[in-house]
């Protein structure tokens, strides 16, 4: 049996280009193999997750993961359900299990024990939760606003790309740990309301309006405390000229720089010194260790009811993943972006229901 795959075909330039046919990815078919591994599960991919380091593991060459290789399955997550285990590893998965897993984007995959994880799903949960408020992106939220950000009762706290799948969750941890007021940057003024109406944020602007400055310094009278930073860029800039003194800069993405030929850095970076600004840039994987004691937190948050998810997913097939990247830096979602590769309908049954 036959399945697709899509392959890193040439380097973005600068931008992502989407066409199948003479763009950045293409489609290759593979044979399902009919022997599993002893020490490998195969599974078959449900829904890709789409995230902005995506960009990043496309041509960096000094960064915390080696760029992906030209020709090489494009790397990803997903939730997947296995359809086979080896021998070795029948003591942790078992056929029907819903996991994550590294799959890279194609319909099934190979992987070993370290590169995939069962879903553990908590009352009031879904298997999905794993890519988004349980999963790496919520992690990322976790540990930028908790280890880096440390907000306070009566701190003022501004998230960049508040609507997207680790702002939102920064934004609403903010409010969970006290912050006395929560501003949120996104793009349009559906994901702003939002913001206010469903995630509580104190406060959401639009950095398309043509006065979205006049509005940041307006919501953050007594200036930013905690800085969640998703975008970089010219929002960055304008946040860093309303830092408190001793504030904390949590650097999470550039999104806004992404596609950029020549990324910009703040020209108001003399306020780090005068307002003794703490800015610190952190990957996830970095908090390892940690992710257990996270993710309990974070399920009770979830099951509580303090913290709220909102999913974004892209029908089509595994096709689908190359524009739904180019729509993510367009600010296309609200929530976590993910393509449906598979329908629940055609997972095996007994299972978990999605």
């Amino acid at each position: 049996m036959s399945y697709k795959q899509i392959i890193y075909n040439t380097p973005p330039a600068p931008a992502i280009n989407s066409s199948l046919e003479s763009g950045t990815f293409r489609v290759q078919t593979a044979q399902r193999p009919d022997n599993v591994p002893a020490d490998k599960i195969l599974v078959r991919v449900h829904y890709l997750s789409l995230d902005p380091a995506m960009r990043q593991w496309l041509t960096a060459k000094r960064s915390y993961i080696a760029p992906v290789e030209i020709g090489a399955v494009m790397r990803g997550q997903s939730i997947a359900q296995v359809l086979a285990v080896g021998r070795d590893l029948g003591s942790k998965f078992k056929v029907g299990d819903w996991v994550t897993a590294y799959s890279g984007w194609q319909e099934y995959a190979l992987v070993g024990a370290k590169e995939a994880e069962r879903v553990i799903i908590p009352p009031g949960g879904r298997p999905t939760d794993a890519l988004s408020v349980l999963g790496m992106t919520a992690l990322t939220a976790y540990f930028g606003m908790i280890d880096i950000g440390r907000p306070k009762a009566g701190e003022t706290v501004v998230v960049s790309g508040a609507a997207g799948a680790t702002g939102m969750v920064a934004g609403q941890i903010a409010k969970i740990k006290g912050a006395k007021r929560v501003v949120g940057l996104a793009g349009t003024p559906d994901k702003c309301e939002f913001l206010v109406k469903e995630l509580g944020f104190d406060a959401a602007i639009n950095y398309r309006d043509p006065d979205w400055r006049k509005q940041l310094k307006e919501a953050t009278p007594e200036y930013i405390d905690v800085y969640f930073d998703n975008a970089g860029g010219e929002i960055l800039e304008a946040c860093l000229a309303r830092a408190a003194r001793n504030s904390r800069f949590a650097i999470c993405g550039a999104i806004s720089q992404y596609n950029s030929a020549k990324p910009q850095g703040p020209a108001s970076f003399m306020n780090v010194i005068s307002q003794r600004v703490t800015m610190k840039g952190f990957i996830v994987f970095d908090y390892a260790k940690q992710y257990s004691a996270a993710l309990q937190e974070l399920a009770s948050w979830l099951t509580q009811g303090k913290l709220k998810r909102k999913e974004h997913i892209v029908p089509g097939g595994l096709e689908a993943a190359p524009a739904a990247l180019v729509d993510l830096y367009a600010g296309a979602n609200t929530g976590k972006m993910m393509v449906e590769v598979a329908p629940v309908s055609e997972a095996l049954k007994p299972s978990a229901k999605l």
